[in-house]
């Protein structure tokens, strides 16, 4: 949870830092850009670090490079120290998620599917407080809140024993040839390359109307809307959550990006939001069909990776693209991912693929 409210906590804040430095979109998508680079980095460190020592040190390790980015903000002043916090936050955010995975493999491999939407149902709502706390007004606020509630969160580490039996994790990395893995990717980088552009230059649109606390407001409807799809994506199959993921994610932020009032945006927003709840839970359900426990190591941590490289290119080409050609042209961002999904789908047709309700 934590990790996916550093997501959307920066959002409401961007236009205030925005107005204090004097930049524009192209900055604001930098910026969110960063938390993708200390994600790449993070995950094959952190996967590498589970694997071989367990998920527990990953996990305070994390909390500790969250506490430090959150550090940065509430200590640091101008671009030239929140820059490289927001790449620390990303290093932890990464290591959060490749612990709390791991973590559950080790402990409850046998329900380990189930637990793992649970797990995103818990970025849901992570994703409603990360955008809720950023409606305090100011920069320093939010993150002194989200470093408050990391503090917290060491709390339940001391309760978490060893497993009796230590998981071994391997690698393999023939799974990565597969057809399910090639349409689990295309859907993971159609849902980051969204997500960052709406986390990256979006916010200076929405702020030609709204203050920060309402456009904390908007995205919390959009958090509440991600769990409602990620809830609906486990009544149908994986591929069928992809499609309608492809169509509603441009949609959505096109409705967003070509108008100028917050009937429209609100639309727009709820649209997408489901689009990303459906899409995440698709994505996921085919990575879990594509390798056993035992080797999923290298299939978890490229997947992630895949994540990380879509909210990357989505903020800081959304950036550029509103700085090109304005942002009606948004929508233009995440339409890429969804010809990328719509071809690794039919490029899979007729393969035998698990529903999201009885993935392994």
């Amino acid at each position: 949870m934590l990790d996916a409210a550093g997501y959307g906590m920066l959002a409401p804040v961007l236009p205030e830092i925005g107005e204090r430095t004097g930049t524009g979109p192209g900055v604001a998508g930098a910026l969110v850009a960063c938390f993708a680079l200390g994600q790449l980095a993070g995950y094959p460190l952190a996967g590498l670090s589970a694997a071989r020592w367990g998920a527990t040190p990953v996990l305070v390790g994390s909390l500790v490079l969250l506490l430090a980015g959150d550090a940065g903000f509430v200590l640091g002043d101008g671009l030239g120290a929140w820059f490289p916090a927001r790449g620390v936050q990303g290093l932890g955010a990464a290591g959060l998620w490749i612990g709390v995975t791991f973590a559950i493999l080790e402990h409850w491999p046998d329900t380990a599917y189930q637990r793992l939407t649970g797990v995103l149902a818990a970025y849901a709502v992570g994703s409603i407080f990360g955008p809720a706390i950023g409606a305090v007004e100011g920069i320093r606020a939010p993150f002194l809140l989200h470093g408050l509630v990391t503090l917290v969160a060491f709390l339940p580490l001391l309760a978490l024993r060893a497993p009796k039996v230590r998981a071994r994790l391997g690698t393999d990395r023939s799974v990565l040839r597969s057809r399910a893995f090639a349409v689990s990717a295309a859907g993971i980088v159609l849902i980051s390359l969204a997500i960052g552009t709406i986390d990256g230059p979006l916010p200076l649109h929405l702020a030609e109307e709204l203050e920060q606390p309402e456009i904390a407001a908007l995205y919390v409807l959009t958090a509440i809307l991600v769990a409602v799809g990620s809830a609906a994506a486990g009544r149908v199959s994986p591929a069928t959550a992809l499609w309608g993921a492809a169509l509603l994610i441009p949609v959505g932020i096109g409705v967003v990006g070509v108008t100028g009032s917050v009937p429209p945006w609100a639309v727009g927003m709820s649209v997408a939001g489901a689009g990303f709840g459906i899409g995440e839970a698709g994505a996921l359900g085919f990575l879990l069909v594509t390798v056993d426990r035992e080797r999923i190591v290298t299939a978890w941590v490229i997947w992630s990776q895949l994540w990380a490289i879509g909210y990357l290119v989505g903020p800081a080409v959304a950036g550029l693209v509103a700085e090109a050609w304005g942002y009606a042209a948004l929508g233009l961002v995440p339409l890429v991912g969804s010809v990328l999904v719509a071809w690794a789908l039919r490029a899979t047709k007729g393969v035998a693929v698990a529903t999201a309700n009885g993935a392994p």
